[in-house]
């Protein structure tokens, strides 16, 4: 198992980078990305602190690798968070995306498939152009177990196959209870019709060429 977007006490999430590290150890990950929400204000402290904690990573037992979700930014200053963020180390950098649940800014799903990002984060009603450019920039869409975020799983998984983007399963967690398990990440994938294995696919080839 491998989840790309989790957060820290460095933003909303409740634990900090250890107990995130150990509780995913114990429920058999192989690697998870720390993507703590930034725009502007605290993209630098955020990478700070997440890079003092991998400084030590290589003594855990699951591939820590610092992220990045930008959130809430109006999009035309989202490529500008995405340089900075990209100039001070981030490894993954997401965007929050379009979902129906949040006053995402219209135009963020558009905006931020044309910067340099890896996921674009639960796209909500994702439109064609945006799939269309996502699949030429190889920035993949977010598939999530996220309360509210995943009713438009079905929608995004649909666009993604028709269009050639790729798509990786994460949880968005913010508390242990958020975190889940193989089997439940099966039941997922097949609610959007995919392939729990070709998601997770997806997600180490996201992870390996951050280590190349």
């Amino acid at each position: 198992m491998i989840d790309l977007h989790v957060h820290s006490v460095f933003s909303d999430g409740e634990l900090i980078p250890s107990e995130i590290a150990r509780r995913l150890e114990v429920l058999g990950y192989e690697a998870v990305c720390i993507a703590d929400h930034v725009d502007l204000s605290n993209v630098s402290a955020v990478l700070e602190k997440l890079w003092k904690f991998a400084e030590v990573r290589g003594d855990y037992e699951i591939d820590v690798l610092v992220g990045v979700e930008i959130t809430h930014v109006p999009p035309k200053l989202i490529g500008k968070v995405v340089k900075r963020a990209r100039s001070e180390g981030a490894e993954i950098v997401i965007v929050h995306g379009e979902t129906i649940v949040e006053p995402v800014a219209e135009g963020t799903n558009l905006a931020a498939v044309q910067e340099e990002i890896d996921i674009l984060a639960h796209p909500g009603l994702v439109d064609e152009r945006t799939a269309e450019i996502a699949a030429e920039n190889n920035v993949y869409f977010e598939i999530t177990s996220r309360k509210g975020h995943c009713l438009t799983n079905g929608h995004v998984a649909k666009i993604a196959e028709e269009f050639g983007v790729k798509t990786v399963l994460n949880t968005d967690s913010h508390s242990p209870e958020d975190f889940i398990d193989r089997n439940f990440a099966e039941k997922i994938a097949k609610g959007c019709c995919l392939e729990l294995n070709e998601l997770l696919k997806n997600s180490r080839s996201v992870v390996r060429r951050k280590k190349v």
